[in-house]
């Protein structure tokens, strides 16, 4: 059976069965090992993974999903060489320029979530301008997390709650899981139903803490370039049985 056969299937499977996951995220994972095994350089896995960013978003209106949130850069990320982080901004400025067009046509909203303080010139511009030219998108929201941590997401919230206690907005008896939740990036969206996370690794890498508390889990070896709209099928498959 050929892949695309085989991504046929799986999507009449997954259409039968019903039960879709609302939200899905990503850790993706694997961009470096990819290109030190071609005996490339790092950047260039990070761009092969481009590829599989459309992959999943488009795998994810054809199935249905309405939530796509994707790993793209960490806080931590911030301490690899100078060269590598402007590779990777730089990225996410072609990224921006080559699919708005797509984007926009296909309805995916655009949000660009985590600490912005650091990122300036054209990778802000790039940024503000995505959000803007997707706003109003009806088919699928997707989350692009850029200078992203859980715990200083979880700091935040607790920051901007105790601002609320002091300036006598909120009371302390109100705080509950849904004010704290309230706190997140993520506050308009669904918690995850399903986390994908490429490589193989066995951790979360500091992604959604908050928010991945009940999240059906799905690991594949497959490094993030590899990653197919097929092999998105088959874990939103496995997710429903």
């Amino acid at each position: 059976m050929s892949d695309l056969d085989e991504r046929r299937r799986l999507l009449h499977e997954i259409k039968l069965n019903g039960s879709l996951p609302v939200h899905v995220a990503i850790i993706m994972d694997g961009n470096g090992r990819w290109a030190a095994a071609r005996g490339l350089p790092r950047f260039r896995g990070h761009t092969a993974g481009m590829k599989s960013v459309r992959e999943a978003t488009q795998g994810c209106i054809e199935a249905g999903v309405r939530v796509l949130t994707l790993y793209a850069f960490s806080q931590e990320n911030w301490n690899r060489p100078r060269a590598e982080v402007a590779a990777l901004m730089k990225l996410f400025e072609r990224y921006v320029a080559k699919e708005r067009q797509e984007l926009i046509d296909e309805g995916v909203e655009v949000r660009v979530l985590g600490d912005h303080r650091r990122i300036t010139g054209a990778p802000r511009k790039a940024m503000e301008s995505i959000e803007r030219a997707t706003a109003g998108g009806k088919n699928l929201r997707l989350n692009l997390m850029i200078s992203y941590g859980g715990r200083a997401e979880i700091v935040r919230a607790s920051q901007r709650l105790a601002e609320r206690v002091q300036k006598g907005e909120l009371d302390i008896a109100d705080i509950d899981e849904q004010a704290f939740a309230n706190e997140l990036y993520t506050a308009d969206v669904p918690d995850p139903d399903l986390l994908i996370r490429t490589s193989g690794e066995l951790r979360v890498s500091n992604f959604l803490l908050w928010q991945l508390a009940y999240t059906e889990m799905f690991i594949t070896p497959l490094l993030w370039p590899d990653f197919t709209r097929t092999h998105h099928f088959e874990a939103i498959h496995e997710y429903q049985k």
